[in-house]
Parts: structure tokens; C-alpha cells; sequence
């Protein structure tokens, strides 16, 4: 197997099912091969690299998340990789409702080689990490602003993921006298060789200064220190070229199929 090969697959085997200890609220359910998400800001469906089902079976299938959150009035993200099958997945969820969204690469890295000691940031910025309530809305305040859209609901989802499990998640934030410029978190999948990436976003004027790449390797440090193997991230247009610089590498792409009732 190639290296490619051998993170793809460590990718399938690990990351795939249910993550332990879901925030207040938040419940697992499982649909035949899918994982289904519920009491999030918008559900959430999920399945294996082969459903394993196919043809008026699979619609049948995808009509039933569907209507399962239809009769709730919420929208639903049905999480899909390039290299999954049925290959007429995609099409499918389009002939069903479902409208794509942005898609992302997905990359992998070795932790202990995204780790440094002292990353470097620009003057004035500094690192913290935090999990008061009050810092996860100036968090959600700042992506509102990067996104251009309302992000009010990620205070309430980190805060509920720090108290649900809080040796799983560590968030930080950059800060420049006083405003928090940039964002992110480390989420380790306990029982796994992996610890995901997310968040990253940083306001347009303190882009290209070194600190998506310094939250990077504080988190890696974080995940070396607790003996993560893995690091992954669902990298966007902005951020995938960063990392594979930093020697992530792409093993795939995934695109959130998304039903709005």
C-alpha cells in the first residue's frame, strides 16, 4: 500500500462511526448503514465507505433522513466522500432535494510532525486557550464576520462539546488587544489514532501572518502530548494549500449534501 493508501484507510476504519460523548442534547441513531445525528443546529447524516445499498433501496434510504427531519422543520447535512460508493450517491441526494455544498479536501497528517515549540506569531497576537462561555460567542461573533453569515449557533455547540467531554476538545483563540482575530480547536476521537482540525478562520486583515499556521502546531503539540497519531482536517479552498506545505496530504474530498425544509 502506498502512503496515501495507508492514511486513507486508517481514515475509513476510525473515523467513520459515532464520536463518544455527544453534547447535552445531541443523540446518536442508527438508520441500517447510516449514522444519524440529531439535536445539532442542523441534523446530520453520515454512513461507511460502502453503504452497501443501492438503486430504489437507496432512494428509499434517503428519503427516509429526509423525511425524518422534515417532520422536526430542520435542515440536514448528509456528509459524502469522493471515493465512497454507490457511486450515484450524489446523484441521488440531488434528485431527492438535497443541494451540494462548498467541497473540501480532506488531509491527514503525522502529529508529532506538525509539532513545534515555540510557533511564531505576529507582535501583539497571542494564544489562548479557553472555554468560558463569553469567549465562545466573541468565537462565534468573529466566523459570523469571516463567513458572512450568522454563526450565533457555534457558542452553544462548543460550549456544549467542552462540558460534555472536556479532555476532548481544546479550543483557542488569537487575540490582538483584546479582539479575537483568529479561531480554532483540536477534537481528539478517543479510542482512535486520529485528533481533527477545525476551525482556522481568521479576520480577512490578519490573513497571511503565520496564525493559522502557529494554531496549527499548538494544537499538534496538544494532540502529540496525548498520544494522537493522526491529525485530520477538512480543509477548505484557503486552507488546503497551507497545510499540504506544512506535509499533510490529500486523501480525499468531501462535500456536505444539504436539505433545507
Amino acid at each position: 500500500m502506498t502512503d496515501t493508501e495507508i492514511l486513507l484507510a486508517a481514515y475509513d476504519d476510525q473515523m467513520r462511526g459515532a464520536p463518544p460523548n455527544p453534547p447535552a442534547g445531541v443523540t446518536y441513531e442508527q438508520d441500517g448503514p447510516l449514522l444519524r445525528v440529531v439535536g445539532g443546529f442542523r441534523g446530520f447524516v453520515s454512513g461507511p465507505r460502502s453503504l452497501g445499498v443501492h438503486g430504489a433501496d437507496l432512494d428509499r434510504l434517503i428519503a427516509r433522513q429526509r423525511d425524518f427531519f422534515a417532520a422536526r422543520g430542520e435542515a440536514v447535512e448528509w456528509k459524502t466522500r469522493s471515493h465512497d460508493d454507490p457511486a450515484d450517491l450524489t446523484d441521488r441526494l440531488r434528485a431527492a432535494g438535497f443541494t451540494p455544498e462548498d467541497q473540501e479536501t480532506v488531509l491527514i497528517g503525522r502529529a508529532a510532525e506538525m509539532a513545534v515549540r515555540e510557533p511564531a506569531l505576529p507582535p501583539g497576537v497571542t494564544l489562548r486557550r479557553v472555554t468560558a462561555d463569553p469567549d465562545m460567542r466573541r468565537i462565534a461573533a468573529m466566523e459570523s464576520v469571516v463567513w458572512g453569515q450568522d454563526r450565533g449557533w457555534l457558542a452553544e455547540d462548543l460550549t456544549g462539546r467542552v462540558a460534555a467531554a472536556p479532555d476532548e476538545i481544546a479550543v483557542y483563540v488569537a487575540e490582538a488587544e483584546g479582539e479575537v482575530v483568529s479561531a480554532a480547536w483540536l477534537v481528539h476521537r478517543a479510542g482512535t489514532e486520529f485528533a481533527s482540525l477545525w476551525g482556522g478562520s481568521t479576520l480577512a486583515e490578519w490573513r497571511g501572518r503565520g496564525i493559522y499556521r502557529a494554531l496549527v502546531a499548538t494544537r499538534a503539540a496538544l494532540a502529540v502530548g496525548r498520544g494522537v497519531t493522526y491529525l485530520h482536517v477538512d480543509a477548505s479552498d484557503d486552507s488546503a494549500p497551507i497545510l499540504r506545505r506544512l506535509g499533510f496530504e490529500a486523501v480525499t474530498t468531501t462535500t456536505p449534501y444539504v436539505w433545507n425544509p
